[in-house]
């Protein structure tokens, strides 16, 4: 499986319409050669790099297993119109919270997950407790990292 964005590439540095610095919108993602069987998908983002450990910005579930792609600019909550629900992220809100890292350059991972099945979990769930949920359900994984520094 691929995960990609047509805002950037693999590595490179998160336009800041996605960040704190900016609108702070969902950026739009991709993504293909995803295995046979999935029915739902799964998103973290988070940001390693953070000075009190991994900082969680995006968790997204039950995303319907025929989307290959999320639109930019997510609405901010608990269900979308494609039936995805979504999470609580660290900054204690529900959806996206993009990069606003205190200092220095960070990396931000999209980690999307195929799932065999719907997970049905109720909106505003952590990334621990989506992880948790996921335990044996997961057909494959695919990651896309961008990098941001404030200016």
């Amino acid at each position: 499986m691929e995960l990609r964005s047509p805002a950037f590439k693999e590595g490179e540095f998160i336009p800041s319409k996605y960040t704190c610095d900016g609108p702070d919108v969902s950026p739009p993602l991709e993504w293909s050669d995803v295995p046979e069987g999935v029915q739902s998908f799964a998103l973290i983002n988070d940001d390693p790099d953070a000075p009190v450990g991994t900082w969680v910005h995006w968790v997204i579930y039950d995303i319907p297993g025929n989307i290959t792609m999320l639109p930019e600019n997510l609405p901010k909550t608990e269900m979308l119109n494609n039936g995805a629900i979504q999470g609580r992220n660290d900054f204690r809100r529900i959806g996206y919270g993009g990069p606003c890292p205190p200092g220095g350059i960070h990396r931000y991972y999209f980690k999307l997950y195929a799932l065999k099945r719907k997970l049905n979990l109720k909106p505003g769930k952590t990334k621990s407790e989506l992880l948790k949920a996921m335990e044996g359900l997961i057909l494959a994984e695919a990651y896309l990292m961008g990098r941001y520094k404030r200016s």
